[in-house]
């Protein structure tokens, strides 16, 4: 049993890196709980000499009871945060193997800051990392994952969003026609200063769909009421006979500014403003983003305006000819006005 040490400049470079962490997921590493031991394998031909590394140090002057070398192999014992880093197997100048220890988190996370979306009940939903104390964080899906297999599928995020959280977009395999019954079993690893936070959090797809905001397209004056179509964003499954939404629609009357809701397409005509928002009609999902306000125009009332639809809701009318014979006609009253003025001034 050969026994390797820990130079002071060692304990300090690791310090340091303990301060910094990493911001990657290194391609192999263990998991240790504070306290425990683990082995490291090497991985080398029966017989090599070998030498262990610790963060680029090689340990070969003092005794230190918490490393040992066991053959090939190393041995770390009592596993705290100055033990923590890149472990490397080196015979001569090449490098066999390189191993990160890792602690496991203590905190008792719940994965409440890990929040998923789904537009629709399509193959793909998207979540949103939003602890901005880890620097690394990735996603998987199934049993694989949660039971930290090497055949699980990882979905890394790229860089850090501004705020110091991470987005994701995962694919799924479930039919969107067929009675769920079956869980979406997700896993996050995330890394924070040397140590790896591992949960697994459960949930079915229908609790996470929220559709995009719907699309307000016309408002028609009816006899009695206002008659406003509304239409599933590009985004919600088709066909929509089958993937049905139910819509509300906010609005604020003419006279008295107050607001008021309705649960179907005819509201009162004395509005002047409205907007919707829509959820999955068959199951209690969460409800979408509400669109932006429109102003209402019905007959007679400066349709012209009617061409900017992202502002507006109007019926369905003819407006575009109309509106460039009073353009025209505008431009035409300018130019005789700006031709009298000018035979004034000359006369």
């Amino acid at each position: 049993m050969k026994t390797l040490s820990l130079w002071t400049f060692g304990l300090l470079l690791i310090s340091l890196n303990g301060a910094n962490g990493i911001n990657y997921f290194p391609e192999n590493f263990v998991v240790a709980k504070r306290g425990n031991s683990v082995k490291l394998i090497c991985g080398a031909t029966t017989g090599d000499n070998v030498t262990w590394m610790f963060n680029d140090e090689m340990k070969n002057e003092d005794d230190d009871e918490d490393i040992t070398q066991d053959g090939q192999d190393l041995m770390v014992l009592d596993i705290d945060k100055p033990l923590l880093g890149e472990y490397s197997c080196w015979k001569g100048g090449n490098k066999l193997s390189s191993t990160y220890l890792l602690l496991e988190a203590e905190e008792d996370d719940q994965l409440d800051f890990l929040t998923c979306r789904a537009k629709s009940y399509d193959c793909k939903f998207s979540c949103i990392w939003t602890q901005s104390r880890y620097t690394a964080v990735r996603l998987g899906l199934g049993n694989d994952c949660s039971e930290g297999k090497k055949s699980c599928h990882w979905v890394s995020s790229g860089e850090q969003l501004l705020d110091g959280g991470f987005q994701f977009e995962l694919s799924h395999s479930l039919s969107p026609y067929a009675e769920e019954d079956s869980m979406l079993e997700l896993t996050a690893e995330a890394i924070f200063d040397l140590s790896i936070l591992r949960r697994t959090k459960r949930f079915y797809l229908r609790d996470i769909i929220q559709p995009d905001s719907p699309q307000i397209v016309r408002c028609e004056e009816m006899e009695e009421a206002l008659k406003v179509t509304i239409v599933p964003p590009p985004t919600w499954s088709t066909p929509h006979s089958y993937f049905s939404l139910e819509h509300e629609i906010e609005f604020v009357y003419k006279d008295h500014g107050k607001t008021g809701n309705s649960s179907s397409c005819m509201v009162p005509k004395t509005i002047i403003k409205l907007r919707a928002r829509s959820r999955d009609s068959l199951v209690p999902s969460a409800w979408s983003q509400w669109t932006p306000w429109k102003n209402v125009r019905t007959a007679g009332k400066k349709l012209c305006k009617c061409k900017n639809v992202a502002k507006y809701c109007c019926p369905d009318v003819q407006y575009e000819d109309h509106c460039k014979d009073k353009k025209g006609k505008k431009k035409r009253r300018k130019s005789t006005n700006a031709t009298q003025t000018s035979t004034e001034v000359i006369q």
